[in-house]
């Protein structure tokens, strides 16, 4: 049986491209074979659609979803949020924790991406803690859905390796409680990040705090943080992107606890 765009699953599946309907299912969908390939090991993935061209192609994919189901080359389309879809989206469950949860695990690098409301800029975030080996990736306040299309395709994947939290704003307590560090990035930082380093202060256990590119970190954050961090500029650049200046950060502090 192959599946068209008013098969009642598919209707229901594309529903997932709001948050209200990913919100209420607790479910959102992942596309392409990279998503798929990094979901199903995490036991994420509830069906999987595909073309016949595309579970040819990746058969291996078709055969460890626990439902795998044809459809048309149109039904894709529809499914897909890109304008030219790989043949498979997977309709997943939600897999984000409790804070308390995350932290109990004692992680030495967090990333918190505080109000940030960019899913591109998120989600690049959420790659990059992933390959700098933090633990978890915090989603504070009323920042953007990190099951957002946009959001889980430029994770690259990375949204099913480290621990995702949605949380309210004032988390500072809870991280500093778990023994975490608290640094909050501005461009107006009393320390730089050089300076940090050459002290050794980024050996320990770390949270980054991160916010949006418009407004910066909220009032609130930066008051409560250990220290306010700036990233050097050496050349004539105003300032980084969100995702270049967490990279920089988070790297800097991966390199500093190995």
């Amino acid at each position: 049986m192959t599946f068209t765009p008013r098969t009642p699953r598919v209707v229901a599946a594309r529903r997932l491209q709001r948050r209200k309907d990913r919100d209420e299912t607790g479910r959102f969908l992942a596309e392409g074979p990279q998503a798929v390939r990094e979901a199903l090991p995490a036991g994420a993935v509830v069906e999987l659609f595909g073309t016949p061209a595309a579970f040819e192609r990746y058969a291996d994919l078709a055969a460890e979803s626990p439902v795998s189901s044809v459809v048309t080359e149109e039904t894709i389309k529809a499914l897909a949020e890109t304008v030219q879809p790989q043949g498979l989206v997977a309709v997943c469950e939600q897999l984000d924790v409790p804070l308390s949860d995350a932290l109990a695990k004692r992680p030495r690098l967090v990333a918190v991406v505080a109000e940030v409301r960019d899913p591109g800029n998120a989600g690049t975030v959420l790659r990059t803690a992933d390959a700098a080996g933090a633990g978890a990736v915090i989603f504070a306040g009323d920042a953007v859905d990190p099951y957002n299309g946009k959001c889980v395709r430029a994770s690259a994947g990375s949204l099913f390796h480290v621990e995702v939290i949605r949380s309210p704003l004032a988390v500072v307590d809870d991280l500093r409680a778990s023994g975490l560090q608290v640094l909050a990035t501005t461009g107006y930082g009393a320390d730089d990040l050089d300076s940090l380093l050459d002290e050794g202060a980024l050996s320990g256990p770390t949270a980054w705090l991160f916010g949006s590119e418009a407004h910066g970190l909220p009032e609130s954050l930066l008051e409560a943080a250990d220290r306010r961090v700036r990233v050097p500029i050496y050349g004539g650049a105003e300032s980084l992107n969100l995702a270049a200046a967490a990279a920089v950060c988070l790297y800097a502090s991966a390199r500093a606890q190995r």
